[in-house]
């Protein structure tokens, strides 16, 4: 069961200066919050991670180009097979860049999801990753869409193209509000699969708290079509308890309120392994998919980790390039 502190004031979501209140103080902030996070990312975001087709996954591209004879390193999920049968040699298709790219977003809003014990709400993470996402996305003709997750019901907005309708977008997932009840994630990434689309770019926001043998399966199914990046939201508070005597704890999606004597040592600790756990089990998981990784807490600049996690990918496909090059020339 997620626990989530009783009654908590909820942190300030504007990510930038406050915004002066008009007479629905509640749109306008929801519109300050997208134009300061639209300015971000296409300014801070985009100067740092320079090119004309931006992704958070680099990848190899989606469209098939010409055969070559296989190399050690290669992946065998490329294997031309008609071409292998005619030459009796082992040959593998290249791709080519897809100029005009289809992302779709699984966005988990559950009431899970409304919690938070630092800068953030993990809301506002699941939004500004979504938006990290959208506006490095939809240019030159890229669509974004994406399927929400309330809880009890799903939402699917069409894949559109074109600045104006990825912030429509956004401002969907903005005033989507979460419903009590359990989401089920497995069911969230499934709507990514039915009905078949081209290859393109899918990414599952959540914060992944569903066990792994429910979403696993789906996410796997996923991956062999598309490339995927499971975005992963956590809150300190889900790591570790502070020591604070009793503190008064809420499941968000079912409302059971319990008493934590968190002045026992024992108890946090036990509570700390747990979480570990769960946190290696979702992670394992989410590897064994070959999906992409990108961890945000609400504790963290979550602009920093989006850039570090781009580095790092784009640093591994070079050198996993360079290493199939030299294993073929030396071959």
């Amino acid at each position: 069961m997620t626990a989530t502190p009783h009654q908590r004031p909820r942190p300030d979501r504007s990510f930038g200066p406050d915004q002066p209140s008009g007479p629905d103080p509640t749109s306008r902030r929801a519109e300050a919050t997208l134009a300061r996070l639209q300015y971000v990312i296409t300014r801070r975001l985009d100067g740092l991670l320079q090119g004309d087709y931006l992704g958070l996954l680099p990848g190899p591209g989606s469209e098939a180009g010409e055969s070559r004879e296989y190399r050690p390193g290669d992946d065998v999920r490329r294997m031309d097979w008609p071409v292998t049968a005619r030459t009796t040699l082992p040959h593998v298709r290249e791709t080519i860049a897809d100029r005009e790219l289809e992302a779709w977003l699984a966005v988990d809003l559950s009431a899970s999801l409304d919690f938070g014990t630092a800068q953030y709400l993990k809301r506002d993470l699941a939004l500004a990753a979504a938006a990290a996402v959208t506006h490095l996305t939809v240019r030159g003709g890229n669509r974004v869409g994406a399927v929400v997750s309330t809880g009890d019901t799903l939402r699917r907005l069409p894949a559109r193209s074109g600045r104006r309708e990825a912030q429509g977008l956004l401002r969907a997932l903005e005033q989507t509000a979460g419903r009590p009840g359990r989401s089920d994630l497995g069911a969230l990434i499934d709507g990514l699969n039915r009905p078949p689309r081209r290859r393109g770019l899918a990414v599952v926001i959540s914060d992944f708290l569903a066990p792994p043998d429910q979403w696993a399966r789906p996410l796997r199914r996923l991956a062999v079509r598309h490339d995927v990046l499971c975005v992963e939201i956590v809150d300190p508070r889900e790591l570790e308890l502070p020591d604070v005597g009793v503190l008064v704890v809420a499941d968000p999606e079912t409302g059971a309120v319990h008493e934590v004597q968190t002045a026992d040592r024992r108890l946090r600790e036990r509570y700390a392994e747990a979480a570990r756990q769960q946190r290696a089990a979702v992670a394992a998981a989410i590897r064994a998919a070959g999906a992409g990784h990108l961890l945000l807490r609400t504790d963290r600049d979550w602009l920093l980790e989006i850039v570090r996690f781009v580095a790092a990918a784009r640093h591994a496909r070079n050198r996993g390039t360079a290493r199939r090059a030299l294993t073929g020339a030396t071959a």
